[in-house]
């Protein structure tokens, strides 16, 4: 049987949306898929406050509008057709300098008949608000005729706390703030907590985020449980890997002190899953143990071409600290030591060196036991 690229890892989805579709991109290069939400994506619920944003913009169009999200989008022109001002807005809209932070607002934008004339290349909100000061600076926005100021439609991007609207009018502009969705955490946090105990405990090997509140999110729940040193630990030291989907999520986990390397250059679901699959990929190793050729990839060993097999977390480790230096004898105390920490039973190693014998067949030879002082790895 063909051996996917994620074959023998075990990853984790923290997403509300799209999470069934990013799924099964997963699964579809072999790996196995724990969905934790760290997320949940609420409409407004309060139509007012959206219809009151709309019908501002209608009867005193904006200079200058700036979308934050391909998602708030949609939802801002599809909550203004269920209000039969759909037409209204986009005649009010069209005329205005529109900025886009990213390639999923411009594309949302496209795709309903408004022309983007700048977009951030970071998607970064930083990016365009700098980009609104600059031209604050250099008198070059647009201010329609009867405003003091000029005015600025603002699709908020679900944030709690709405702050992108005064981060604009602080500028000195005069903003209609548009909100459309909230995100907040989950109402069931279990499966975000098995996902957290899981990175903690190395049986998840790669978390995946696509939206910055996620990352919040997932590690205020870890605060929450008390255990946030020990999941930023277990991302630091490599035993988990986060990959994000664009620079704003990585950004956002780089504030806790994490380092990410898994991010596409193109920020979409496709992309980052291609990304994360190629990196892991790299991460395969071959031996010869016991005349037989044994393809290590996560938890799944391959004997020559045969049916791979899946090793428990502790066999996993045992093998991982044999093959950091073939051929060097590791004793039982360093082996317990290594894999498991509050054991001091120097039988659980015997038993487990054993069931990882049986399970790589001819090549289990290739362990071999040194009498009084321990196991090494015999790559012949």
């Amino acid at each position: 049987m063909s051996v996917g690229a994620l074959h023998g890892y075990t990853v984790a989805v923290t997403a509300d949306r799209r999470w069934d579709e990013q799924i099964q991109l997963l699964e579809r290069r072999g790996a196995r898929v724990v969905h934790g939400p760290t997320i949940r994506t609420l409409p407004l619920g309060d139509e007012g406050r959206l219809r009151t944003a709309i019908e501002a913009l209608i009867a005193d169009p904006p200079d200058v509008v700036v979308l934050t999200t391909g998602l708030g989008v949609r939802g801002w022109l599809g909550g203004a057709e269920s209000l039969g001002l759909g037409e209204e807005l986009l005649e009010a809209l069209r005329p205005a300098l529109v900025l886009a932070r990213g390639p999923k607002a411009e594309g949302a934008a496209m795709t309903a008949g408004i022309d983007v004339d700048w977009r951030t290349q970071t998607s970064r909100n930083g990016e365009l608000l700098d980009h609104l000061a600059e031209g604050v600076r250099a008198r070059t926005l647009p201010m329609g005729s009867g405003h003091a100021e000029t005015r600025v439609a603002v699709q908020l991007d679900g944030s709690p706390d709405e702050w992108m609207g005064p981060a604009v009018a602080a500028l000195g502009l005069d903003v209609v703030a548009v909100p459309v969705y909230r995100w907040e955490l989950p109402e069931d946090r279990a499966p975000a907590l098995r996902v957290l105990q899981g990175v903690i405990d190395g049986s998840i090997d790669a978390v995946t985020f696509t939206a910055a509140h996620a990352v919040t999110n997932f590690f205020a729940i870890a605060e929450e449980m008390g255990t946030l040193d020990e999941v930023r630990a277990a991302f630091v030291s490599g035993s988990a890997s986060a990959v994000c989907v664009g620079p704003v999520c990585a950004d956002r986990i780089r504030g806790y002190g994490i380092e990410v390397t898994i991010v596409p250059v193109a920020w979409r679901l496709g992309a980052m899953v291609r990304t994360f699959a190629a990196d892991f990929a790299g991460r395969q190793r071959a031996l010869t143990l016991g005349g037989c050729q044994v393809t290590l990839q996560g938890r799944m060993a391959r004997v020559d071409e045969g049916e791979p097999v899946w090793l428990s977390d502790r066999e996993r480790e045992v093998l991982a600290v044999l093959a950091d230096r073939p051929g060097v004898v590791v004793s039982k105390a360093e082996l317990l030591r290594r894999v498991w920490a509050d054991e001091t039973d120097e039988h659980v190693v015997e038993v487990t060196v054993g069931r990882l014998r049986q399970r790589l067949a001819g090549a289990g030879a290739g362990i071999e036991t040194v009498v009084r002082r321990g196991y090494r790895l015999s790559e012949v």
